[in-house]
This record gives structure tokens, sequence and C-alpha cells, in this order.
């Protein structure tokens, strides 16, 4: 059976699909809506294992392809496709898999993959760790140890709203659904990109926090490898972008959505 992912739509224009992060859900972009409704057919989904979306049939890299697949049919081509961090792994993923239905990709803090199989290997080990953790003490201390993260570090400066918002939303998830969802959609499932980069000739724009070095650098890689990319980095800002510094994140991407490739070309982004 085909993996069904229910979808909600605002707005009209060319659809935009738009894909969270790992414990988030499709709330985490609600204050971005009207203003990208505006000029795209916004569409949002649960990812599988958070708010009660099914799991694939299948985990490890399986299970990844069939959640990528799902998303393909999500909407009719052609679609932009805009995600963040565990959302940017699966974008990447369904461009390249279904290049003919993406017209243009946006990747915040995401990452191509791992350079070698250890390395894959020592991640699903930890990703498993941690899955193994929320089925045997939930979701809540769980979330205890994740946030403490340095990767959200700077999270802690968000508006006191914006950060209830953001523990509610991680908080809400089945334990056995985000476990569930790291052995299909963990870094360490993921596939390694890197070498298929130069192979995508779509328009990508890459955005990354200054402060989030790490993710900065992978930008900074994946423009060079990329045929048709640009990169913006976000001062002041760390990790989840769309959520510390929204204005900056939606003129970004409401600039690289509406100005024509052959504009874009000609400035450089």
């Amino acid at each position: 059976m085909s993996l069904q992912l229910s979808t909600s739509t605002h707005g009209s224009g060319f659809p935009l699909l738009l894909l969270h992060g790992f414990a988030g859900d499709k709330s985490s972009w609600d204050g971005l809506v009207p203003q990208l409704a505006a000029f795209s057919k916004v569409v949002r989904v649960d990812l599988p294992g958070h708010a009660h979306a099914p799991l694939p049939t299948n985990l490890g890299e399986e299970g990844f392809f069939e959640v990528v697949d799902a998303l393909a049919g999500c909407i009719p081509p052609p679609m932009d496709v805009a995600g963040y961090s565990q959302g940017a792994r699966l974008a990447l993923a369904l461009a390249l898999r279904h290049p003919q239905r993406i017209r243009r990709l946006i990747l915040e803090s995401g990452t191509p993959g791992l350079h070698s199989e250890e390395l894959r290997q020592n991640r699903r080990e930890e990703d498993e760790a941690r899955a193994t953790l929320l089925e045997r003490e939930g979701v809540l201390a769980f979330m205890d140890s994740w946030e403490k993260l340095p990767l959200f570090a700077t999270q802690a400066r968000l508006p006191e709203k914006a950060k209830e918002a953001l523990a509610q939303r991680r908080k809400a998830h089945p334990a056995s659904g985000l476990a569930g969802a790291l052995r299909c959609m963990g870094l360490g499932t993921q596939p390694n990109f890197w070498p298929l980069l130069g192979g995508l000739h779509l328009p990508t724009l890459l955005i990354s926090g200054e402060e989030d070095t790490k993710f900065t650098t992978i930008a900074q890689q994946m423009l060079c490898a990329l045929p048709l990319a640009w990169h913006v980095a976000i001062a002041s800002c760390g990790h989840a972008i769309h959520l510390e510094s929204p204005q900056q994140w939606l003129e970004a991407v409401s600039v690289f959505l509406k100005t024509s490739l052959e504009e874009q070309t000609r400035k450089g982004g």
C-alpha cells in the first residue's frame, strides 16, 4: 500500500510544498503562510511519525524513499519545494528522484548527507539510541536532552510566545512516531547525495544562519557543487531561520520565487 500524506492548502499560484524539520509539524509554518499565500499555493504536510501521520511500511533506506515518493504525489507538478533540516534533506531527495516534478528548490539548513558508510553507520547507531530513549522514557524526557543540543542554542532568543509554541509542537508527538521517523528519515538512513549534486539542474536557494557555522559551511560546499544555486546567509541567526528570522527568510524566498531565472542569472542571485 502506498503511503498517504494529508495536506492543507492556502493561496494560489505555483504550488509551494513546505516540509518541516524533525519534531515539527505543518503548524511550524503558520506565521509564514499568509505572506507566502499572496504569491504561491502553499501546501503543508505532516511528515511521517509527526502529529500522528502514519509511518512508511518499511524503515531504513526503503522507508526513506517511500516517504519521498509519497511527497512526489502530494500535489501536481510543476511545484516549488521548501524544506527545513530534515525537511530539506527530503526536499533534496525529492528533487533528485523526481526532478521533472520540481520547478524550484529551497533548502534551509540542509545537507546532502554523510560522505562515508562508516559515518552513516555511526549516525544510525546514534539515532537508534535516540529512538530507544523515546520508546523507553517518552517524548518529554527525550526533548529535555534534544533541546539542549548546541544546534538549537540560538532558539533561546525566540519571543516567549514562539518558544512556547515550539515546545508544545515538539511534545505533542507520539513517542513511537518520532522513534520511527528517526529510523526511516534520519541522517544515517539517508543516502549520500553529494556525488549527485552536479546533475541537479534545478534553480536552488540555500539558506543558512550565519551563527550556524556547520550548516553555513555545508551550504557553501553545496553552492560549489550545484550547477544552478544561490546561497543566502542570514545574520544573527542559527539553525531554524524561518523561526528565528522569519522576515529575512520570507524576503529571501519571495525574491527567489518571484524573480525570473534569466534575471537571477544576470544578477548572480
